[in-house]
């Protein structure tokens, strides 16, 4: 886990967003990469605990798939937004 302070903490944030509401929305890893033309692996990758860089281009893409303001998975303490 990053401190605020780390410029990573960022990807954790995000990483764990992307991961619950992929969940809240019924998606597997398999199904939200199909939906986002990405690996199964590059999901898995993001959604790790290990850091992973990820781009705003991919961040923007798992948005629009998840149906989200792309704002929210920057929000540090996210509500799940069930549909």
């Amino acid at each position: 886990m990053f401190i605020r302070e780390d410029e990573n903490y960022i990807y954790e944030v995000v990483s764990k967003n992307i991961k619950t509401q992929r969940k809240s929305h019924g998606l597997t890893q398999v199904q939200l990469a199909e939906k986002i033309n990405y690996s199964t692996q590059f999901i898995s990758n993001i959604e790790s605990k290990n850091f992973q860089t990820f781009s705003l281009g991919t961040v923007w893409r798992i948005a629009l798939a998840l149906d989200l303001d792309m704002h929210t998975l920057f929000e540090e303490n996210m509500k799940i937004d069930k549909k």
